[in-house]
């Protein structure tokens, strides 16, 4: 059981937070809420009690022999502001401490996770922007806003991650402890590629994305700023990511060429076809009645690991994935040296042991010529792994 403290500042989104401190409670935490004053004009100091069955207070003037302000920060395992405003974010990062929750935020020796949730422009205007730089660079993992409605009839960035996602996130950091991606830009690519064949059909492959959302995930608990480009994925969206949905090979070519430009880790997670059609038909494929099936011609997809690591730049570490069903390790190091990777992770994908399973057993490769074997284990726990790799490489 976690010593948790929710702050919750004065925004709409104050009520998903509700959500967020039952699943939290209901795991065996135990959660002090410190709302602000204007949060309480959103939901109520007796909402906050029974929830959490501990005691509110917004004032440092409350319990004063306890001296609360810093008895919190500094018995807490983990602090989640959640939702954070532009005007907390602003407080926090300069350090004001007129109220219970900043005044904690300044004691706290634990990490911190502030979900933002405000309008788009408030989240784009460049003193937010700031901040969250400020923020980010002394430690805190502050969480991308998710897209969606927000207010009234307005839609954009700046809707409060689902409460779930948040949870999940809040595990992960409880459970790593470490935030050595805290500053840092990272590309994860996830999911299979699909290349239509007519309207209706496509070609495919088994890849669920798994991996690649433990990887984004993993990486936003160590304090990374994640850009996560998911290909035909069923997954619900990690809190924290910028995501960039893609469909086929040449969308995940242009979306992972650009992000890459200023990135300082590409982990290439997704499985991209290695062939498509060499003509869509405009039209249903019609079954012929002589019993005879159309000849379909292929044409070779781009190399995209390859690609991004001809072009590199000093300092940026790349991790590649070999899934092979033969002579997995042998044709791994084939692909490391012709992708120019840092890292390739190789998978024996056959008889159904990673597609769409939870956990995952794979060798990690080096440039340099190590080689590590990781047993089976839940697919965060590998990607953790993975990420240590990188950390050393950085």
């Amino acid at each position: 059981m976690a010593r948790l403290v929710l702050g919750v500042s004065g925004g709409i989104a104050a009520y998903k937070a509700c959500e967020l401190l039952r699943l939290l409670t209901e795991s065996g935490h135990q959660v002090r809420v410190i709302p602000t004053e204007a949060a309480l004009r959103f939901v109520g100091a007796p909402t906050w009690e029974a929830l959490s069955g501990q005691p509110v207070a917004t004032s440092v003037w409350s319990n004063v022999p306890e001296v609360e302000h810093v008895r919190l920060g500094q018995s807490a395992d983990l602090i989640l502001v959640v939702p954070a405003t532009a005007d907390l974010l602003a407080r926090a990062a300069h350090g004001q401490a007129d109220d219970l929750l900043t005044s904690t935020l300044l004691a706290a020796r634990c990490p911190v996770m502030f979900a933002p949730a405000m309008h788009t422009e408030m989240w784009e205007h460049p003193a937010t922007v700031e901040n969250v730089a400020t923020l980010r660079r002394r430690g805190g993992v502050v969480v991308e806003p998710a897209v969606g409605r927000l207010t009234g009839v307005d839609s954009g960035k700046g809707r409060l991650p689902d409460p779930a996602q948040l949870f999940e996130l809040a595990q992960q950091m409880l459970r790593g402890g470490v935030r050595d991606l805290t500053g840092r830009r990272v590309v994860v690519t996830a999911g299979g590629t699909r290349e239509p064949l007519d309207p209706v059909r496509f070609l495919g492959n088994r890849s669920s994305g798994k991996q690649g959302y433990a990887f984004a995930r993993t990486a936003v608990a160590r304090g990374a700023h994640v850009v996560l480009i998911s290909a035909n994925v069923e997954l619900a969206v990690p809190a924290g990511v910028d995501l960039v949905r893609v469909e086929t090979t040449a969308q995940l070519r242009e979306a992972t060429l650009a992000a890459a430009k200023d990135a300082e880790a590409i982990v290439m997670a997704a499985a991209p076809a290695d062939f498509r059609p060499a003509q869509v038909a405009d039209q249903k494929i019609k079954k012929k009645h002589d019993g005879t099936a159309p000849i379909i011609e292929l044409a070779l997809n781009p190399d995209i690991a390859a690609e991004i690591g001809a072009a590199k730049q000093p300092g940026q570490i790349l991790v590649a994935f070999a899934a092979e069903t033969q002579n997995a390790l042998e044709n791994g190091r084939e692909k490391l040296t012709r992708k120019k990777a840092d890292l390739i992770v190789i998978n024996d994908v056959g008889t159904g042991r990673v597609f769409g399973s939870d956990g995952n057993e794979a060798t990690i490769v080096g440039a340099d010529g190590s080689q590590e074997h990781l047993e089976r284990q839940s697919k965060d726990e590998l990607a953790h792994a993975v990420w240590n790799r990188v950390v050393s490489l950085l």
